[in-house]
């Protein structure tokens, strides 16, 4: 059965269930189809499964959401095999992002593939490995891109269905993301997991900090250069906010011949919106006028640096990171040690937004495997 019959059966299924008006909503995690992976996504994996299942919307509403899941070629060991659950970077709003799509030449695939390199690795290691496409990504709904609560639900319920693909699949996991998921790893390093052995998390490049200050940014920014680099995640950032607060309407704010960049958004992914982002006037972004306070208020809310982690938490970053700077990433690991003393933090001399997923592997897996022994790994947050 491929994705679209395995969509349309499922919302069918959650149609009749709310007509019937007598049947509980299933339990966040509950697996609602599986079905073989058609291509080979890590292929160190003995088995592949495209997957969906119910969660909780930034709404507070129950949501579908699809996803993979990857399994090694080795042997689970006695207690089954480590998860980690993967939260990916942006690759844009539109239901033809979702990773789980992804194939050779598809419109995320630079961004999808580059990551599935790094997460082959973890499956020759001996971790199982699930990938969320997050809310509204592949199944019916917007997406609430940079949404904490939705992304960190969605984070932490494949993990439950996932063991309801696999008996293999133990109990100890980890959230582990890059860029946008470095979002979405933070705060699931903060939800309480209840029913989860969450060991750990680890926010590779981690997107969100300070993102309250976007509107001012495009509006007093005088290096179009920078203007530029950062526009095409404009778009990805208004039609995010909008999902959850719809009285953030993404065509009043911008200027009429910003407006494309929305128009892409909406039917393709992020080289998409580049190319669209770059035949527009960098100096006039947003409407003259316009109201962009709920805008601001909303992004401020999911800002990452305000949350307490749970879990011992890993923070890497590249130092040629043009999109997620090094010195505010040192910042927000500041921001968080106020509250959460375990958090380690490595740079990566050289590596640039993308290649640090390569680049930073080894630590990553240094410190879930010293946390699967019971180690307390070395933390970046002075001592009181």
């Amino acid at each position: 059965m491929n994705r679209l019959a395995l969509t349309t059966l499922l919302t069918a299924l959650l149609v009749a269930g709310c007509s019937a008006g007598t049947s509980p909503e299933p339990a966040r995690g509950t697996l609602t189809s599986s079905a073989p992976l058609e291509h080979e996504r890590l292929p160190s994996a003995q088995s592949e499964w495209l997957i969906t299942y119910t969660s909780e919307g930034a709404r507070g509403e129950p949501v579908t959401v699809s996803g993979t899941v990857s399994v090694p070629a080795s042997p689970p060991p006695q207690q089954g095999w480590p998860v980690i659950s993967w939260a990916h970077g942006t690759t844009g709003t539109a239901d033809v992002c979702a990773p789980s799509a992804d194939r050779p030449g598809g419109p995320a695939h630079g961004y999808v593939g580059l990551a599935d390199q790094t997460l082959d690795r973890w499956v020759a290691a001996g971790y199982a490995v699930v990938q969320t496409d997050y809310e509204g990504l592949g199944t019916p709904g917007e997406h609430p891109y940079l949404n904490g609560r939705s992304a960190a639900n969605a984070v932490a319920d494949i993990v439950r269905a996932a063991r309801q693909v696999s008996p293999g699949i133990g109990s100890a996991w980890f959230a582990m993301g890059h860029s946008q998921g470095g979002h979405a790893a933070l705060h699931t390093a903060a939800a309480d997991q209840h029913d989860l052995s969450l060991r750990g998390a680890v926010a590779i490049a981690p997107g969100g900090f300070q993102s309250s200050r976007t509107t001012a940014y495009f509006q007093q920014q005088t290096d179009e250069r920078s203007v530029r680099a950062a526009l095409p995640f404009l778009p990805t950032l208004l039609i995010g906010a909008a999902a959850v607060d719809p009285g953030i309407v993404p065509e009043d704010l911008l200027d009429e011949q910003a407006r494309p960049v929305l128009d892409a958004a909406r039917r393709t992914c992020q080289d998409g919106v580049r190319e669209a982002a770059a035949t527009i006037d960098a100096d006039r972004v947003f409407r003259d006028g316009a109201d962009l306070g709920g805008l601001t208020a909303y992004l401020k809310s999911q800002e990452p640096e305000g949350l307490a982690l749970r879990v011992p938490t890993l923070v890497l970053q590249g130092s040629a990171d043009a999109l997620v700077s090094e010195p505010g990433t040192a910042s927000l690991v500041e921001a968080l040690c106020a509250r959460s003393p375990a958090i380690g933090y490595q740079v990566f001399d050289g590596a640039d937004h993308r290649r640090v997923l390569a680049a930073s592997q080894p630590a990553a897996q240094r410190f879930t495997e010293t946390l699967l022994a019971g180690g307390r790994p070395q933390s970046a947050c002075p001592r009181p």
